[in-house]
């Protein structure tokens, strides 16, 4: 055995270094001509370019290589040691007494941290209810109000100060951020000078008192939940900060202020890579906004970063994927250096809370820090050559965003101009055509759906709920509203209905169909029949018609349909009454004669799914 001794290595020198050029010479051999680009390299949804691997020589170049954790431009984190991040339950409901209790046995299990719905606070008995038990010296708290911030921070205030509670030792922050309201609803809690005024009050009046408290918020998820981008949501969230940090000053407030005094809230999806790079160049970006105000204090340039796991990924159906969804997510957020981490539900699609659900949602993070170490270690993506080149990339590109906003007129002018929504619709509109092909995959929904799955009965109110201004929705919600139809359908009185597979021919061609074909009804929640194949079409078509089915479809090879798939057809078409007959496949030169046979439909690998669905629907009188 090689061993590596003090004169040099002993092992490594059996492998000598092979040169970038040798890579791409290999790489090009074995493509035999195929199209490096459309091959190997990857457009993301925000248009960067992903090369197919990355060396050490990709870190040449990139202006950030050098620095360290918990120092300017804070890319790797505000932390100089270790990766310690909040552990942050967020309650939904505004009944004080119910949030109260949930947030007891939050913090006895493992919560540091508590978002709550104040919006029901009208008094300081109310928020003295929400907050019985509660060590406000020990749990940070984070308040969201529907107007009335500074009443409820100097309830907050009062409520402390009668515990006898040290108001330097209190953490936490307040939702204010009269640009996202103004975004989801179309108008300013009073007026945009009103709350500026606020503004002024809460940071020199009462955050004077409460330092450890972060009070303007800038929601970043809000577009990442209406389905934008990375580079949306990084670039729209600096433009917001910005506008923020301009009218604060422009009113006198020293940039420190500020800067100190303000959070940012991210969504982090599934896009494993991604949302690692989207958090770390968006502390990069920030870090030198604020800069550019001259701040006394350099720690001033670093962001507060609160990290939620997405909302527009998680789905109705098999829900139980969501678990999964929801800790890449948490472990993004993680690595990227969140100071504060939610992580949802899984089952927050179809009802408010559940003590099941919480509870793992809880301890996904006990277990990514206890368990997997994830807090030991101060940025733990440093000297990645892909996650480096991908921040970087990342950054540029927000950056050149936010510049073109900068450019015309700020946020204010975008907002209230309807750029930022109509840019959110265009990226949404493109990340839906991906999904209702199936291009973009949804385990459990657009693909390999439950077909015996039944969530109608199990759905209570949902989190969710929709605003007159910016559309927040999930990404599987349209196979959801066809998979709820069926199930009203059949709630109705109606039999489910039911698709037969009539499969013939070549073993391995009918066997893919059939799997295509039951996985694109089952979409639906159609009942799917499946059957080894038929030796006749005249078998065939006794099976299909004997099952009752309201769909056929042919499955085989394209050659096998013109003569076996042709009869079977016209059979079908002669029964009364004919079910709706289909081919699984695009068999081209077959087209004309099996239409003429009696063949309805085709539906193969390029089929808008939810637009023929959604069809097969309406025939079938469920829509």
């Amino acid at each position: 055995m090689t061993h590596v001794s003090e004169n040099g290595p002993g092992l490594f020198a059996e492998f000598p270094p092979v040169a970038t050029g040798q890579w791409e010479e290999q790489i090009l051999k074995d493509l035999k001509g195929a199209d490096y680009e459309k091959k190997l390299v990857f457009s993301t949804p925000e248009g960067l370019k992903v090369q197919p691997y990355y060396r050490a020589e990709h870190l040449e170049g990139l202006p950030f290589t050098d620095t360290v954790p918990g120092a300017f431009p804070y890319v790797r984190g505000n932390h100089a040691e270790g990766n310690r991040w909040e552990i942050r339950q967020d309650i939904q409901t505004d009944n004080v007494q119910l949030a109260n209790t949930i947030a007891v046995e939050a913090v006895e299990r493992g919560a540091e941290g508590i978002g709550f719905n104040a919006k029901a606070v009208y008094s300081n008995d109310d928020l003295a209810q929400l907050l019985k038990y509660i060590e406000l010296d020990k749990t940070a708290v984070h308040l969201t109000a529907a107007n009335e911030f500074s009443f409820v921070m100097e309830q907050l205030t009062g409520l402390a100060n009668r515990r006898g509670n040290d108001l330097l030792s209190l953490r936490g922050t307040l939702g204010f951020d009269p640009f996202s309201y103004c975004l989801l609803y179309g108008d300013y809690y009073n007026s945009l000078d009103d709350n500026l005024d606020e503004a002024s009050y809460l940071l020199l009046k009462l955050r004077s008192q409460i330092p450890g408290f972060r009070m303007i918020h800038v929601r970043g998820d809000l577009f990442h939940n209406a389905g934008g981008t990375s580079v949306q949501e990084i670039a729209f969230a600096l433009a917001s900060g910005n506008e923020y940090l301009s009218q604060l000053t422009g009113r006198g407030l020293k940039i420190d202020e500020v800067a100190r005094a303000m959070h940012f809230t991210f969504a982090l999806g599934s896009n494993y890579f991604m949302e690692i790079a989207k958090i770390r160049a968006a502390r990069m970006l920030w870090a030198a906004i604020v800069r550019q105000y001259h701040p006394v204090s350099e720690d001033s340039c670093s962001m507060y970063v609160h990290g939620t796991t997405s909302l527009w990924n998680k789905t109705l159906y098999d829900p139980w994927v969501n678990i999964l969804r929801s800790t890449t997510e948490a472990m993004s957020g993680a690595i990227a250096g969140c100071d504060t981490i939610s992580v949802t539900p899984f089952d927050i699609a179809y009802r408010q809370w559940n003590d099941f659900s919480s509870r793992i949602a809880r301890n996904t993070q006990i277990v990514l820090r206890e368990e997997s170490y994830l807090d030991k270690v101060a940025d733990p993506a440093a000297g990645s050559y892909y996650i480096e080149n991908l921040t970087w990339s990342m950054a540029e590109a927000a950056w050149e965003l936010f510049k073109k906003i900068e450019g015309e007129g700020g946020y204010l002018a975008w907002m209230e101009g309807e750029k930022i929504r109509k840019a959110l619709e265009e990226s949404a509109a493109r990340k839906d055509a991906d999904i209702a092909r199936r291009s973009s995959v949804i385990l459990g929904t657009n693909q390999y759906p439950n077909h015996s799955e039944n969530m109608l009965e199990v759905m209570g109110e949902a989190v969710w709920k929709e605003y007159p201004g910016l559309r927040l929705y999930r990404r599987s919600m349209g196979y959801e509203n066809l998979r709820l139809a069926t199930e009203k359908f059949v709630a109705a009185g109606s039999p489910r209905p039911r698709v037969f597979l009539l499969t013939f021919g070549n073993l391995a061609m009918l066997k893919a169909r059939a799997a295509f074909a039951m996985n694109f009804f089952g979409c639906s929640g159609f009942e799917v029949v499946d059957q080894t194949g038929f030796s006749t079409p005249e078998e065939g078509v006794q099976a299909a018609l004997a099952s009752g089915a309201g769909i056929v479809v042919l499955c085989s090879s394209d050659e096998e349909y013109a003569g076996f798939g042709a009869q079977a057809a016209t059979l079908l078409k002669q029964a009364n009454p004919a079910p709706i007959t289909v081919v699984a496949g695009n068999p081209v030169d077959q087209i004309p004669q099996l239409t003429a046979a009696g063949v309805d439909e085709f539906i193969h690998v390029r089929t808008n799914v939810l637009e023929s669905l959604s069809q097969f629907s309406k025939k079938l009188g469920i829509l």
